[in-house]
């Protein structure tokens, strides 16, 4: 069987792109990802959930810190509705990602349902990964460059939970917590990197910095709290941070 030809010379076929996106998983944001969810793996277990759902919750919600929310709801026996709440808030900041990531994945005859597939695999190593990327891949092999890489990102990671639960209690406490917290700050570092927008770098330090106090003053709603609060100042001072630069170049 023929592969695919474009009609462009030279930008390959639809599984050359493809296999290009599974090879970005031996990268070091893949690795410290897959070593975040061995921590997740020790977390799940040591909270009394079983194989089965934390398999099924790294293949569900996919997102780390909104599997850790769950996880917290169900030892603190929260109800459906508040836990549902809960997840949904600690998921909504990627609906500015897909947002702005969809546009850039969309060919003239890219469908919908194609994406709409690829938009659960959008996540901070994926957004990040096609910041520094997708636009060196032809448009209409976008979506198979980003979703060689997605998907076989979460399939690995699914995989890693299954694997490293039944033996997850061999390994130090203190070492599933060190590798569980490489995944925040990975996340922060690779943030500002590709932060294309000021607005962007103030958010991430008045949300920083109101954090702790946050945690102080209302600590069941310090992260809620910092990142309405901390955006909201970011959006006020990005307004009116070039207003004062035109001012000073008059």
């Amino acid at each position: 069987m023929e592969p695919i030809r474009t009609s462009e010379p030279g930008e390959g076929t639809a599984l050359f792109w493809l296999a290009r996106g599974m090879r970005k998983v031996l990268s070091l944001p893949a690795f410290i990802l897959m070593s975040a969810f061995v921590g997740f793996a020790g977390f799940a277990r040591e909270s009394g959930i079983e194989l089965a759902h934390a398999v099924f919750m790294t293949a569900a919600i996919w997102a780390l810190p909104a599997q850790v929310v769950l996880i917290a709801a169900i030892k603190a026996e929260m109800t459906l509705v508040p836990t549902f709440i809960a997840v949904t808030l600690s998921s909504v900041r990627l609906m500015p990602m897909l947002t702005a990531l969809v546009p850039r994945l969309r060919a003239e005859k890219t469908r919908t349902v194609t994406l709409l597939f690829l938009s659960h695999f959008v996540a901070v190593t994926s957004w990040v990964m096609a910041n520094q990327y997708i636009d060196t891949v032809p448009r209409r092999f976008r979506t198979a460059y980003f979703g060689g890489f997605a998907v076989t990102l979460t399939s690995l990671n699914i995989a890693m939970v299954a694997g490293v639960y039944s033996f997850s209690t061999a390994i130090p406490a203190i070492v599933l917590g060190a590798l569980f917290f490489l995944t925040p700050v990975y996340f922060l570092t690779s943030l500002w990197a590709t932060a294309r927008d000021r607005i962007i770098k103030i958010a991430m330090v008045t949300g920083l910095a109101l954090g702790p106090v946050f945690y102080l003053v209302a600590p069941e709603f310090d992260l809620l709290l910092a990142g309405l609060i901390g955006g909201a100042l970011a959006f006020v001072i990005g307004r009116k941070w070039p207003e004062q630069d035109s001012e000073e170049g008059r």
